[in-house]
């Protein structure tokens, strides 16, 4: 699991700088330029999520079985995860009423995405990966707070229906197709 770690931690130890190290971060980008610090972020953000891919896949065979989840929690987890797709498009996507109304609609997506795959994963690795994904949003969200951001003004709803439509569009794609594909899991069996 040492890869997974690492991965986690280099994936969202740069995720969490703005919360964690405000003036560090303020002054690289003051020093480098906003251009290179987002190809540094980025870089850094891919390296991070191979290593905590690769680390996943490696640790999940002979990880620990903590429970046997049962059938029920992956309906459940279906359903959370529509939700989280939606919220994704919300957050990606122009404004309408639900981007004010969910504040910040990408954590909670990050959120629903680690709760769902906590209930349908009963081993150890899948603990670590989605439970440290769901304290580190829960803490994110926190911060976010706490700094008062200002939250976007609504816009028309037809960019709601936009990110409903899209959100569900690319949950029944992963469901169906592409969680398979990337990683050789099918939710529907």
């Amino acid at each position: 699991m040492l890869w997974l770690i690492a991965g986690l931690a280099v994936f969202l130890g740069i995720h969490s700088l703005r919360m964690l190290a405000p003036g560090w971060r303020d002054a690289r980008i003051q020093a480098m330029g906003e251009g290179p610090w987002k190809g540094v972020y980025s870089l850094v953000s891919i390296a991070g999520l191979i290593l905590l891919v690769w680390g996943y896949t490696q640790a999940r065979p002979e990880a620990d079985i903590l429970f046997v989840p049962p059938v029920w929690t992956r309906h459940l987890a279906w359903l959370l995860m529509a939700l989280s797709f939606v919220a994704l498009m919300v957050a990606n996507l122009r404004a309408g009423r639900l981007k004010p109304l969910l504040k910040h609609p990408m954590l909670l997506a990050v959120k629903l995405w680690a709760f769902a795959h906590l209930l349908a994963n009963g081993d150890s690795a899948s603990a670590l990966l989605f439970g440290a994904f769901l304290v580190w949003a829960v803490i994110n969200r926190i911060a976010v707070k706490r700094r008062d951001t200002p939250l976007p003004p609504p816009g028309p709803v037809v960019n709601d229906i936009a990110a409903v439509a899209s959100g569900l569009v690319l949950w029944a794609l992963f469901i169906f197709w592409a969680h398979e594909w990337l990683f050789g899991v099918s939710p529907v069996v």
